[in-house]
């Protein structure tokens, strides 16, 4: 992989822990622990879906001129992981650890098919065509902040 595949590829294994986490906490119902974990997984998902929209998303498609191909399917797939997370947070703020478990499925499903097709496709393409442009954008992605806004 290259630098840009490198760099998100390991931003998703580190969400899925933190996601592998607030589901452990969950299903022993240490709501504490569970809100916490669900936090860290959440914010740390957020970052990562902001990376891409604010930073990398608009570099591919002002350098390909792609603004209706791979980056809007992303889009769409993040608006509904975040969706689910709220849905998520809400069954948390309950304590009904059978709907968080439920609605943690359903976020599973898509993050695992959205990660594939990012590691697979888009990211090999951006490092294709962003080469000269792959250290700045990793400086610029890395200094997003856990909790960042995606739609600022």
């Amino acid at each position: 992989m290259s630098r840009i595949a490198d760099y998100l590829s390991e931003d998703h294994t580190h969400c899925d822990d933190l996601f592998v986490a607030a589901e452990n906490a969950v299903s022993t119902t240490d709501w504490a622990l569970a809100q916490t974990a669900f936090e860290q997984f959440s914010n740390a998902t957020l970052c990562h879906l902001a990376r891409e929209e604010v930073i990398l998303f608009p570099a591919f498609e002002a350098t390909t001129g792609m603004v209706n191909g791979p980056t809007q399917v992303m889009r769409m797939e993040h608006t509904e992981m975040r969706d689910t997370l709220s849905a998520m947070a809400d069954s948390l703020a309950r304590h009904d650890s059978s709907a968080f478990l439920g609605l943690s499925e359903t976020l599973l499903m898509l993050m695992r098919q959205h990660n594939t097709k990012e590691e697979q496709i888009l990211y090999r393409m951006c490092d294709q065509m962003l080469a000269g442009e792959a250290d700045n954008l990793v400086v610029r992605m890395a200094a997003v902040t856990p909790g960042a806004n995606p739609q600022a």
